[in-house]
Order: C-alpha cells, then sequence, then structure tokens
C-alpha cells in the first residue's frame, strides 16, 4: 500500500500545483441554493448565469463579508476604485484564486480589463500552462491573436486535468482583447515529477541556482511547510515524502515568479495562480520581491467566505499564519465542494 501511496502522489503532484496552495482551498459543506425569488441572468464578462446580485456562487451571498475588500497592511476595507488604484501602481500583480470558482475568474477578467487599459501591455502569466507549451501558445496568438478558443485547442486545455475551459476563458479573453502578452508560467510536470523523486539535482544546475533551490529554507517555514503538505494530502503521505512536496511546492511559486520577471518588457506583469502561490510571505510575491526590489509588487487572494469566520482575520488559520498573507481580500460566496481528502483514502485503502 505504501508503494501505490508514492506512485498516486507522484502521479497526483500537479493536482497540488492545480490547487496552488501549500494547503487546499478551505473546503466547504454542500449546501442547497439559497432561494432568491427572482430569474438569473448572463454575465456580461464570463458569459456565466449569475443571480440578481451579480454572483454565480450559491452560498452564503449574506454573509457580512461578500463582495467587500480587505487591505491587509491597512487594516480596512476599500472599495473596487481604492484596489484598482494600488494595483495600477504596482510592477507585479498577483492574482490569488479558488480553481473551480467562477465568481473569481470573472474577478480576475475584471481586473485584467483594467489594469490593461490606457495603453499598457503587461504581461499575462498564467500557473495553468507551463513552460514547454509557450511555442504552442504563441503560434496560436501569431494565427488568431484574438481567439481564446483556438488558444485553449493549441494547448489541449480539455485534456489538461484543470477545470472547465469556460471557467479561465474569461480571463484569457479579456487579455487577448487588450492585445496582452501570454505567459506560460509553470514548471512541466515532468520535471515536478522529478523533482519530487531526485531533488534539486533533477533540475539543470543553471535553472536550479536561479529558482535559489540550492539555499535550505529556514527550518522553522521548511517544518510549517511539511505540516501543510501533510494537512494538504489529508495524512497520506508518507513522512519522507513531506519534504519533496515541499521542493516542488517551492519550485514552482520560484518558476512562476521567474517567468513574470522574464517577460516584463517595462509595463510589468499579471499573474493568474492559486491562493496558495500568491501568498506574500513564501509565494511568488516573496521571489518576486527578492529578485526585483524596488519594483512593487500586489498581492490579491480571491476567498470564499465561510459562516463560521464572519471577520478577515478569521481567515488567517486556513493559510498557517497569524495574519492573512496577501495585500488585498477580495472575498466572495462559495460554491459546494466535496471532501478534498476523498480521492487519497480511497487510493490508500
Amino acid at each position: 500500500m505504501r508503494t501505490s501511496l508514492v506512485v498516486c502522489v507522484l502521479f497526483l503532484v500537479t493536482s497540488c500545483a492545480r490547487s496552488g496552495a501549500t494547503r487546499p482551498d478551505v473546503p466547504v459543506e454542500a449546501q442547497p441554493p439559497q432561494e432568491h425569488g427572482s430569474a438569473t441572468r448572463l454575465d456580461a464578462v464570463s458569459g456565466d448565469e449569475v443571480l440578481p446580485d451579480g454572483w454565480s456562487s450559491p452560498l452564503y451571498r449574506d454573509h457580512p463579508l461578500t463582495g467587500r475588500i480587505w487591505d491587509v497592511k491597512g487594516g480596512r476595507f476599500v472599495n473596487e476604485a481604492e484596489l484598482l488604484k494600488a494595483l495600477g501602481a504596482a510592477r507585479f500583480v498577483v492574482l490569488g484564486e479558488r480553481h473551480d470558482q467562477t465568481d473569481h475568474h470573472r474577478l480576475q477578467a475584471k481586473l485584467v480589463q483594467s489594469l490593461a487599459r490606457g495603453g499598457k501591455k503587461p504581461a499575462l502569466a498564467f500557473e495553468m500552462l507551463d513552460v514547454s507549451q509557450q511555442p504552442a501558445v504563441d503560434a496560436s496568438l501569431a494565427r488568431a491573436p484574438k481567439d481564446a478558443d483556438a488558444l485553449a485547442l493549441a494547448v489541449d486545455w480539455a485534456h489538461s486535468g484543470w477545470p472547465d475551459w469556460t471557467l479561465y476563458r474569461p480571463v484569457f479573453a479579456a487579455g487577448l482583447e487588450a492585445g496582452l502578452p501570454v505567459v506560460a508560467a509553470n514548471l512541466p510536470r515532468t520535471q515536478v515529477r522529478d523533482l519530487v523523486k531526485r531533488g534539486p539535482e533533477a533540475l539543470p544546475p543553471e535553472l536550479r541556482t536561479r529558482l535559489e533551490l540550492d539555499t535550505p529554507l529556514p527550518e522553522d517555514v521548511a517544518r510549517v511547510m511539511r505540516e501543510e503538505q501533510d494537512q494538504a494530502h489529508c495524512g497520506q503521505l508518507p513522512s519522507e515524502m513531506l519534504g519533496p512536496m515541499v521542493q516542488a511546492q517551492r519550485a514552482r511559486d520560484a518558476m512562476l515568479a521567474d517567468r513574470l520577471l522574464t517577460a516584463d518588457t517595462g509595463d510589468g506583469g499579471i499573474l493568474i495562480t492559486g491562493n496558495g502561490h500568491a501568498r506574500t510571505d513564501r509565494g511568488v510575491p516573496s521571489y518576486l520581491i527578492r529578485r526585483a526590489p524596488g519594483k512593487p509588487v500586489v498581492s490579491v487572494g480571491l476567498l470564499e467566505v465561510s459562516p463560521e469566520s464572519p471577520t478577515p482575520k478569521d481567515y488567517a488559520a486556513s493559510f498557517t499564519a497569524n495574519a492573512l498573507p496577501f495585500d488585498y481580500v477580495w472575498f466572495t460566496p462559495a460554491v459546494p465542494q466535496e471532501d478534498p481528502c476523498a480521492p487519497l483514502r480511497q487510493r490508500s485503502r
């Protein structure tokens, strides 16, 4: 059983990348949609069916935090105009998400549209595309520069393992409509698997050095990250796998930052990624700040509200942190989610 679990972990290691977090998104118990008594409509940005209050997600739309934006450092709520002003002043913007959350992608698309106004052309980088797919991305944009669906076909999104293309299409479409460069930013899955099996030596020396993987993590940080990996994998990982999984998470963070830096031709860049990669303490923003001092970085976490958590500070614990590890947090309603631990428990039997 132990061997089969290790094989399973190596197969699913890119699922950890897809979760985009050192921990999975906080699960929400499935509940029946709340009654509203009004017809739905189609969202102008995403084309998705939305409820009368503008949200697609059915749960907790009357939560006191739903729709509000929290300035973490300022310790106050801000409006959308204030958030956009802060993002517009940044060289790099990191937009987090729960990957299967329609409202998160709708908000990302809206922010991409706003950041591309005024003639700026920031690079638009995606965790969901790995660097080996960049030639396919470039070829598709050369043939059909504003055709998001053609891009999806070019990268074979349907077989990528990521959530359905309809969720991500609004973000890609917003970028293509504005003529932004599209950057495939993640490590290829084969490299991630090799990294888990063999350690940093699996990567070319130059890349390993550039990603700072030769520098050991502080032990207190490494310990917390191992604990997070254990929880993220529902306590089913062999203990000897926790360190390699931390290394893989660290390498992905570093690679996403590296690609954003490389793609910057003067107008900076925007990264679309999971909330775990967007955290400021040890995610992508921390690498950007170290490697590009003086170039402002702003991270936005998109978090679903929970009925047990009425204030912003209540959400820090889900990131094993004393404070929310983002510059801003935009709170949204929630969608039902099955127990994320069930598949791993089933495979371990």
